[in-house]
C-alpha cells in the first residue's frame, strides 16, 4: 500500500455505483475508505481492493459525519476526495407518504451532505484544495407527483451542492453534481424490468468511469453538474 496515495471517502458505497465507484479509485491507487449501513457488505468490498478499510455509517444521521470522518483520517490520512453517493426516498404522492418519510429523505440527501462537508472542507482548505462530488438524480431538478419526498430533498441536496461549489471554489475545492438520468442496472432493477434491453440501463461502471473524470478535472476547466443519461433516455 502506498502511504501516500490520495484518500478517496465514499460515502453510501453499495452496491452498483458504490462498488463500481470503490473499484474505479483502488485502481487508480488511492486509498478508500468505504462507509455504508451494510457493514457486511463494505467489509467483503474492502476485502476485494487494495488500501481500502469499511466503516460502518448512517447517512441519515449527522452524528456519524462527526464521529466517522475523523477516523478516516487519522486511519488513512487526509481526505482528498469525498463522493457522497447516499440517496433514500419513499415514493409517492402527497396521498401516500407520511411527515417521517419526507423527512427521512431529507436526512440522508440534504443533511448528510452537510454534515459530511462540514467535517471535511476545513482541513481540505488548509491543505490547499479537494474534491466533492455528489451523486444526484433527475428528481433534483423535474419534480413528479409521486415522488414528493425525493424531488424535495434532491432538491435541496443540488442546491447545497451548488452553494458549496461557488463558495469553495476559491479554496480550490471542487465540487461537482452528476445527475443520474435513467435505470441502474442493477439485479433489483433487472428482476422489475426483465423486458427491458441492455441498452436500457446505466452501466455503474461507465458512471464510475464519469465520476472518477470529474473529479481529475484540472482547476481550469472545472464542471459543476454532469448529466448522465443511456443514448436513448427521453429528457
Amino acid at each position: 500500500m502506498n502511504a501516500a496515495a490520495k484518500v478517496c471517502v465514499i460515502i453510501g458505497a453499495g452496491p452498483g455505483n458504490g462498488a463500481s465507484l470503490a473499484r474505479r479509485f483502488a485502481g487508480a491507487g488511492y486509498r478508500l475508505a468505504l462507509c455504508a449501513r451494510n457493514v457486511d457488505f463494505i467489509n467483503r468490498l474492502a476485502g476485494e481492493l487494495d488500501g481500502a478499510e469499511a466503516f460502518a455509517y448512517d447517512a441519515s444521521d449527522a452524528k456519524s459525519a462527526a464521529q466517522v470522518l475523523p477516523a478516516i483520517a487519522a486511519a488513512l490520512g487526509p481526505i482528498d476526495t469525498l463522493i457522497y453517493n447516499a440517496g433514500a426516498g419513499t415514493f409517492g404522492s402527497l396521498d401516500k407518504i407520511t411527515a417521517e418519510d419526507f423527512e427521512h429523505a431529507w436526512r440522508v440527501n440534504a443533511l448528510g451532505l452537510f454534515a459530511a462537508a462540514k467535517q471535511v472542507v476545513p482541513a481540505m482548505r488548509e491543505r490547499g484544495g479537494g474534491t466533492i462530488i455528489v451523486i444526484g438524480a433527475t428528481a433534483s431538478i423535474k419534480h413528479g407527483a409521486n415522488f414528493t419526498a425525493f424531488t424535495s430533498a434532491k432538491s435541496a441536496q443540488r442546491a447545497m451542492a451548488q452553494s458549496l461549489a461557488r463558495h469553495l471554489g476559491r479554496d480550490r475545492i471542487h465540487v461537482g453534481y452528476v445527475i443520474i438520468d435513467g435505470v441502474i442496472d442493477l439485479e433489483r432493477t433487472r428482476k422489475v424490468m426483465t423486458d427491458k434491453p441492455d441498452e436500457f440501463f446505466l452501466k455503474p461502471d461507465a458512471i464510475a468511469d464519469a465520476v472518477y473524470f470529474l473529479a481529475r478535472q484540472d482547476p481550469s476547466a472545472w464542471t459543476f453538474e454532469l448529466d448522465l443519461r443511456p443514448f436513448g433516455e427521453r429528457w
